[in-house]
């Protein structure tokens, strides 16, 4: 993204749920030199940014500012100036209560060039989520936005509370529970009913969201009883009363859940996807790293005379990764494998070699070695040659029993696992937050947890967490080092794996975990 000159790009991160982010804000935040990012910015989105790129954060909450809107300006002034391009990334719009407009008059004033970027607003997004429709033809058709935050005796635009009270169907309050109260009784003291429905909705779009609804005589205590904090949007107006019809984000099965994800950054996209789609909040935490092994000489010397095999074994998605990786690496491509058949252990492994439009010919009801060599059994491969390129470790109950059944059979080590270096903001979430399930999709998930993450640390989440294994051989490994395994699905699939999580908390025979 570097050219002649520095660029800033005033870019919406949307409301919190890192899917509302558009796709000309992901494009820039991967090609930035620096981001200047916003409290509101969803830690998600943040996972989309250039890896080389200075990130620079600029919080804001109430009584504690890590920088003043001037000292923000300044920066994002310096760094254009230093030729960077520079994405000012701003929960929300930048236009919209989020001080885009002063800031893009600033750089104007500098001669500096810059974009706007709009984002999906919190105003419309959050309601959305709880199942308010800001405008509806049976109830009103006129909405308006308002900043709440403000001390309303102050020098700043006034607000027309006659106009509000009597002249819109619908009011949203952005960064107005401060002033709850104060808005509620400027409203009816102006004319409006107080029966009049109120939905104060916190941390929506995200998996923390959950709403408290009443009227405007009543809201006030309601929230003050609940101890409702920031950040929330209040909606005031009739439409509110539609919530209980179609109120569907706060009806997720895994809502407020928190998942801890244990596998690798490149896999772990899968697993994360659905668990979000069912309303968890899911915490990366990747305990093994995958690289492929120096020494390739015995999968060399295998693909070198390919066409003399009759079976390659693929037991994971990282073997078929980094086997075609070596296969291009060598020069060569699919032609290579000739008439040999290919073998998966497991359906996510099979799905991934059929994307490369490759044929699976055997893939066992049972994902586990176990079950494939019930399936071989059934065959009579006496004197077949087979190449099972793997992990370094990994167990030997395949090669042995392919041998046993009087098969000639190559193992080929390809890659390895190595604990990776927690960053330190996910370990401090990990100290900080009350996580209900921790996620293992592999016995080296498991080991590297012990070998990643403090004791302290890992005793603090095992102690109230629900522990959830893909599988028995996952499982056996998580019991061997002294855990307790609660959710176990019957296949050893990643839907699996979220469904039977799904059904862990509805289940009248549960653990008694959280």
């Amino acid at each position: 993204m570097k050219n002649r000159g520095g660029k800033v790009y005033l870019v919406g991160a949307g409301p919190g749920d890192p899917g509302l982010l558009t796709l000309r804000g992901r494009e820039l935040l991967s090609r930035a030199d620096v981001v200047i990012y916003d409290r509101l910015a969803s830690p998600r989105i943040m996972e989309f940014v250039n890896p080389e790129a200075e990130r620079i954060y600029v919080g804001k909450r109430i009584g504690r500012h890590v920088a003043n809107q001037q000292e923000i300006n300044d920066l994002i002034v310096k760094k254009a100036k230093e030729g960077k391009q520079v994405v000012r990334l701003k929960g929300g719009d930048p236009f919209i209560f989020g001080r885009g407009g002063e800031e893009a008059q600033i750089l104007a004033g500098h001669g500096l060039p810059f974009e706007i970027v709009p984002g999906v607003t919190s105003a419309i997004a959050v309601p959305a989520y709880a199942g308010i429709p800001l405008t509806h033809r049976s109830f009103t058709a006129s909405v308006a936005f308002i900043t709440g935050h403000r001390r309303f005796d102050s020098s700043e635009a006034p607000v027309d509370w006659e106009g509000l009270a009597k002249g819109v169907g619908t009011l949203v309050f952005l960064m107005g529970m401060s002033n709850l109260r104060n808005i509620a009784e400027n409203l009816m003291r102006f004319g409006r009913n107080p029966d009049t429905p109120v939905a104060v909705i916190r941390w929506g779009t995200t998996p923390l969201q959950e709403s408290i609804t009443g009227n405007l005589s009543n809201i006030a205590d309601r929230v003050k009883e609940n101890n409702f904090k920031p950040p929330a949007i209040i909606v005031v107006g009739d439409v509110c009363s539609v919530r209980e019809d179609i109120n569907w984000f706060e009806k997720q099965p895994l809502l407020g859940k928190k998942v801890l994800v244990t596998r690798t950054r490149q896999q772990a996209s899968s697993l994360v996807r659905l668990l979000e789609r069912k309303g968890a909040g899911c915490i990366e935490c990747p305990t093994i790293e995958v690289r492929m092994v120096e020494d390739l000489s015995i999968l060399d010397e295998a693909i070198g005379r390919m066409q003399e095999f009759d079976w390659i074994i693929f037991s994971s998605t990282n073997a078929v990764k980094f086997f075609f990786a070596r296969i291009d690496q060598l020069g060569k491509d699919i032609r290579a494998l000739g008439n040999t058949k290919l073998a998966a252990v497991g359906a996510s492994t099979a799905d991934f070699i059929r994307r490369l439009h490759l044929k699976v010919d055997a893939v066992p009801e049972d994902f586990r070695a176990e079950g494939l060599l019930d399936l071989f059994g059934q065959q009579d491969v006496k004197g077949k040659k087979v190449l099972i390129p793997r992990a370094v470790v990994a167990r030997e109950v395949l090669p042995k029993g392919l041998s046993a059944m009087g098969m000639d059979v190559t193992v080929a080590p390809l890659y390895e696992t190595i604990p990776p270096e927690i960053a330190p903001q996910t370990l401090e979430l990990l100290e900080e937050e009350e996580i209900d399930v921790v996620t293992f999709t592999s016995s080296s998930t498991v080991k590297n947890f012990f070998k990643t993450v403090p004791e302290n640390v890992v005793n603090r989440i095992t102690t109230v967490s629900r522990i959830a294994c893909i599988g028995p051989v996952t499982a056996r490994t998580a019991r061997n080092m002294g855990l307790e395994v609660h959710i176990m699905p019957e296949k050893s699939t990643v839907p699996a794996l979220v469904d039977a999580i799904e059904n862990s908390f509805h289940s009248s025979s549960s653990t008694g975990k959280r």
